[in-house]
């Protein structure tokens, strides 16, 4: 087997496949775990981003929310790890009159959908986290919505599937995806090929560009440049404790050891990695317009990432529709919180030829008017955006 991408799906379908006594070799450009994966915030928030109109992919994101207790302590028992796991919950508030009219709109949905979810008024949200700012409008307790730390889960799943025997390819090209007929049958790297009887495609914003490719199978994803930062609390005393979600998306997600980490813009810039003064200033005002004790904590890292979305900002899982080829791309912003279910689905479809009712919704074919077309459709709609 081969996997193009050691984010933290592709490194959890590998150590799955090399748990069940496969030869496995995973492919990466850079460092194992350094591209999405690393620029994540590792929230599980999947009643906190439920929106109307994504029924299927909110019921993709609580199976795989369900999970991720028992996903964490397998791979910290396997890996020799911690990975950060946290349960306090996710709060998220409003400043305004207007932004509490939007999120009791948001709160009537979710309860609608069954969630778990609290209306607080703006003195019980203070209760939970005193030191947000006073005058707040309300917010929504969602104690279910959890969070993990993606950088030690990258190198806890790197561990994990080396020492289940697995093979890892840091800093390689994968020139291309082989075919004979049509099907897939390997990749060629550094000017050899390394034949696979199942190529895994899991490069994450990367994915749709890999040559070798035919045009009617390249998946429709794309990157959406986020630009982050972190500051660094006491962890003795920190300003904050939840996960928390404030007007105009953004969020912070609180660390153990201090660091809050505050995300994201969203840009439609392809693959510029430049750090700006307008993001960072975006973040920075309106965190402090909710947590203003911020402007005394010192900056600790800033960096840019790149979400894999493809055009309905859900994954693409399972066959290709060409045989040898499997996708696992195009997880969004959810790509932390489906870790568990992409590795075992994905697994379970290449050892057994069976898929999981969980992904059916999400292959490649729904973007398909008829087989083949995947790509026209990809190009009409990236004209029209």
């Amino acid at each position: 087997m081969a996997v193009i991408g050691a984010g933290v799906c592709g490194l959890g379908i590998g150590w799955r496949l090399a748990q069940a006594g496969c030869a496995v070799d995973v492919f990466d450009r850079g460092e194992a775990g350094r591209g999405a994966s690393w620029a994540a915030a590792g929230m599980l928030a999947a009643r906190a981003e439920a929106e109307p109109g994504e029924e299927a992919l909110l019921a993709l994101n609580l199976r795989a929310q369900e999970m991720w207790p028992a996903f964490a302590a397998e791979l910290e028992a396997a890996s020799g790890r911690t990975i950060g796991y946290r349960d306090e919950g996710t709060l998220i508030v409003a400043t305004t009159r207007d932004d509490a009219e939007q999120l009791r709109f948001t709160y009537d949905y979710q309860k609608s959908q069954g969630l778990d979810v609290e209306w607080l008024n703006a003195a019980q949200v203070r209760r939970r986290e005193p030191y947000l700012a006073p005058g707040l409008a309300g917010g929504v307790y969602s104690p279910s919505d959890h969070q993990v730390d993606n950088r030690e889960l990258s190198l806890a799943l790197k561990a994990a599937f080396l020492a289940a025997g697995g093979r890892l390819h840091e800093h390689v090209d994968v020139e291309r995806i082989e075919t004979a007929g049509d099907r897939v049958c390997g990749v060629a790297v550094e000017g050899r090929n390394h034949a696979a009887d199942d190529v895994v495609l899991a490069a994450g914003a990367w994915s749709r560009d890999l040559p070798g490719l035919p045009e009617g199978y390249r998946p429709p994803v794309r990157p959406l440049k986020g630009q982050m930062m972190a500051v660094r609390m006491d962890p003795d005393f920190p300003l904050l404790t939840h996960v928390l979600w404030a007007p105009e998306g953004i969020y912070l997600v609180p660390r153990r050891d201090g660091r809050l980490i505050i995300g994201a813009t969203v840009e439609e810039k392809h693959f510029d990695s430049d750090l700006t003064a307008g993001g960072i200033l975006h973040l920075l005002r309106e965190t402090w317009d909710v947590l203003p004790g911020i402007d005394e904590l010192p900056i600790d890292e800033m960096w840019v990432g790149f979400r894999p979305t493809s055009r309905d900002d859900a994954p693409i899982l399972g066959p290709s529709g060409m045989e040898g080829l499997v996708l696992a791309t195009g997880h969004h912003r959810n790509g932390i919180l489906l870790t568990p279910l992409t590795a075992n689905a994905v697994s379970d479809y290449i050892l057994t030829r069976e898929l999981s009712e969980d992904i059916k919704p999400f292959g490649p074919d729904r973007f398909q008017s008829s087989r083949g077309t995947a790509d026209g459709v990809e190009r009409q709609a990236g004209a029209e955006r």
